[in-house]
């Protein structure tokens, strides 16, 4: 029996809720709820999101397990006691501080560690959770988890918080935040390299919920000319490419805007850069690399060595395998190990893997 729904099963009844009432709180049956309690289906975190709203009282035991099994891995008492002190203390800061909070973690991701954030945000979605009584907040609660799903280690985990965050978005009503959401996710995993179906998938969702030029439809874009490219479709990488660049001179962000939540002329020749080097294709590449160099901010380190893997990937896939992989390894080694992220770490492996192909 699976640990976790058997601790719902335990929450749920001395609660003396019913299954009926979960499931009304979720896009799930009471029979879906009841194999997930006797272990016959996976709690999701949005499962157990439900749970912890319906179950909300201050009985501490009862939260310990919903909330350890809500945040993983992150230290669940620390957590705990930042949601507790926040209830004593009557603390419920307006929608507008929520959004502004949540903005500032776009922020923040582009230039700190993702284990720093993700603690951070995890005691933020703790007390957030308790406070989802308006679409406004389930809006800000979708941006913050799709924010928290790029900090996590493992596609597969983030993929459980992005499917978190599209239920939330979808629950706010917000057109642009259900796009923008789907679209982010997409371009996460296709940027990557990592679990392309799924990736198409959010991107498919988020074109089809509206044709209205977006940040979130340019990301989906990018993301089906990054899913062709994987699959070594050339002409629909370049389609797509083509179709984010109209979309992108309609909506653009600011140069100077940093953020996560932004694409500014700089991001998108990240974007760019390393579509064209996954493609071997040495001209668009470069070209996207001088101008994602020219235009991003200084301070953005992390996103100067994610150029230099690019180039090292376009060599490996252009003839240069053994040139490709020393770069690689070059640039990897100078950014300081705080510094680097997952996404790097996925992006060094697709440079060993295309140089260890055969010719």
């Amino acid at each position: 029996m699976d640990d976790l729904g058997a601790q719902l099963r335990q929450a749920r009844t001395e609660a003396g809720v019913t299954l009926a009432s979960i499931a009304a709180r979720t896009c799930y049956s009471a029979s879906h709820l009841s194999n997930v309690e006797s272990g016959r289906r996976t709690a999701t975190p949005d499962i157990v999101l439900a749970y912890a709203r319906a179950l909300g009282d201050p009985d501490v035991r009862r939260r310990h397990l919903l909330q350890a099994a809500t945040i993983g891995p992150i230290a669940a008492n620390e957590l705990i006691r930042s949601g507790f002190t926040a209830a004593l203390a009557g603390r419920r800061d307006s929608e507008d501080r929520w959004r502004d909070r949540v903005e500032q973690y776009g922020r923040d991701y582009m230039e700190i560690g993702a284990d720093s954030l993700q603690s951070r945000l995890a005691g933020d979605l703790v007390v957030l959770q308790q406070q989802l009584d308006s679409p406004t907040m389930w809006a800000t609660a979708a941006r913050a988890l799709t924010t928290y799903g790029k900090t996590t280690k493992d596609p597969t985990e983030a993929i459980g918080w992005y499917d978190t965050a599209r239920i939330a978005a979808d629950r706010s009503g917000d057109l642009a935040v259900r796009v923008w959401v789907r679209g982010r996710a997409a371009i996460a995993l296709a940027y990557e390299g990592a679990a392309l179906p799924v990736a198409k998938r959010y991107a498919d969702e988020a074109i089809a919920l509206s044709d209205r030029p977006s940040l979130g439809r340019l990301q989906a874009l990018m993301a089906r000319a990054h899913v062709a490219a994987g699959r070594g479709d050339i002409g629909g990488a370049i389609t797509a490419d083509e179709d984010a660049r109209r979309i992108f001179n309609q909506t653009a962000s600011p140069d100077g805007e940093i953020s996560d939540a932004a694409v500014p002329a700089w991001r998108m020749a990240t974007f760019r850069s390393m579509l064209y080097a996954r493609l071997g294709m040495v001209g668009p590449g470069e070209q996207a690399q001088t101008d994602a160099d020219r235009l991003r901010p200084p301070a953005l380190t992390r996103f100067a060595t994610h150029i230099e893997l690019h180039r090292a990937l376009m060599m490996a896939k252009s003839g240069d395998r053994t040139g490709g992989l020393a770069y690689a390894r070059r640039a990897w080694a100078t950014l300081p190990a705080d510094r680097r992220s997952q996404t790097l770490g996925l992006v060094l492996q697709e440079v060993e893997r295309a140089a260890r192909k055969p010719a």
